[in-house]
């Protein structure tokens, strides 16, 4: 750049202007971006840093370090305080313009898509005591059925596949039922286990899509009938889905349908799971008796995934829940963090309008 080239910084500006029309227009925004432009971004990036043997994120902390190192080089070459500041306030300009450019281009966009829920006609409604009792009392049934289909004994389930091979059916799974949802997604995302073990989970953090690479991490110490579920959930953020209680939907969607009894009970139990919460919070009397009609199965299970989420304490939960919140809020979801919390309600509406109880 020259001396007096500001480009990345008005390239930033123009992209915040593009969202501001982007946000009055979702429909143009689906159809536009979400469904023509952003299906290119996702082939191009699957088919070169898909390919990886390791996360690409490390490429992109490396470039982000030549950088800083090209500026701080720069900087000191300059001389009086005045051509100092104007080049700092330059470079930051730019830094900060390329990195909202590019996030917009990449994935940004699908943060003013029409809501995933409104193109499927659900109306997701929080639920009373009576249809809790009973969605609790489906998806019960469902994970007694799956987890013996997995292992006839009592024990806690603690190993399944190989994560490269798990990988490959989840991904597997989301091609083959994306259209029960009626939804046209393409590409070949990765969803790769992000090294060190343990990290992402002291950040407070499970899972996460990285636009600037177009890949999705999981964080290697999960616990294994964890896996599953998450793994669908950040490939659902890969293909578009910005809102976490439509990617959790979405997941439990591809699970619940695949062949495999291992994506089912995973997608089942973390309904179950959801389901719980809202349970004991409603009426906690009754849950304890329902509670005692697990079996010791699937209550060996839930011991052992609480004992996982333990095991590994983050520096600060509330500090990344307030940040993950307020990233989500300033992006359109209104729901914070608490749109986690939609996949009862989601899972419900979904259940009323195909009829499923199985």
């Amino acid at each position: 750049m020259g001396k007096r080239d500001w480009s990345w910084a008005f390239l930033g500006v123009l992209a915040l202007v593009i969202r501001y029309f982007a946000i009055q227009n979702p429909e143009a925004t689906d159809e536009l971006y979400s469904r023509r432009f952003f299906p290119g971004i996702r082939n191009v990036v699957d088919m070169t840093l898909g390919h990886l043997p390791f996360p690409s994120v490390y490429l992109f902390v490396l470039i982000l370090l030549l950088i800083f190192g090209l500026f701080f080089f720069r900087f000191a070459k300059r001389q009086g305080w005045k051509s100092r500041t104007l080049y700092t306030v330059k470079a930051t300009s730019n830094g900060v313009g390329a990195l909202v450019f590019f996030f917009l281009i990449l994935w940004g966009y699908n943060y003013q898509r029409t809501p995933i829920f409104q193109q499927l006609s659900l109306k997701p409604k929080s639920l009373n005591l009576l249809q809790l009792e009973a969605e609790v009392k489906i998806t019960h049934r469902l994970v007694e059925q799956y987890r013996k289909q997995i292992k006839t004994d009592s024990l806690a389930i603690t190993e399944i596949m190989d994560y490269p091979d798990l990988e490959d059916l989840v991904r597997a799974n989301m091609s083959e039922n994306m259209e029960i949802l009626g939804l046209n997604f393409t590409g070949r995302p990765r969803t790769k286990q992000f090294p060190p073990p343990g990290f992402m989970r002291k950040m407070g953090i499970l899972g996460i899509y990285f636009p600037f690479t177009g890949e999705s991490y999981i964080d290697p110490t999960l616990h294994p009938l964890e896996k599953p579920f998450t793994i669908a959930h950040e490939m659902a953020h890969s293909y578009g889905v910005t809102d976490e209680g439509e990617a959790n939907f979405i997941a439990w969607v591809i699970c619940t349908n695949s062949d495999d009894p291992l994506l089912r009970y995973s997608g089942h139990l973390r309904l179950l799971q959801y389901q719980m919460r809202d349970y004991y919070r409603m009426a906690p009397e009754e849950f304890k008796t329902w509670y005692k009609s697990l079996s010791i199965g699937v209550k060996n299970d839930l011991v052992s995934l609480q004992e996982a989420a333990k095991a590994i304490k983050p520096f600060s939960l509330e500090l990344s829940r307030k940040s993950n919140d307020i990233f989500l809020k300033t992006q359109g979801v209104k729901a914070g963090i608490n749109s986690y919390q939609q996949l009862p309600m989601l899972a419900f509406a979904w259940r009323k309008r195909m009829n499923l109880e199985d």
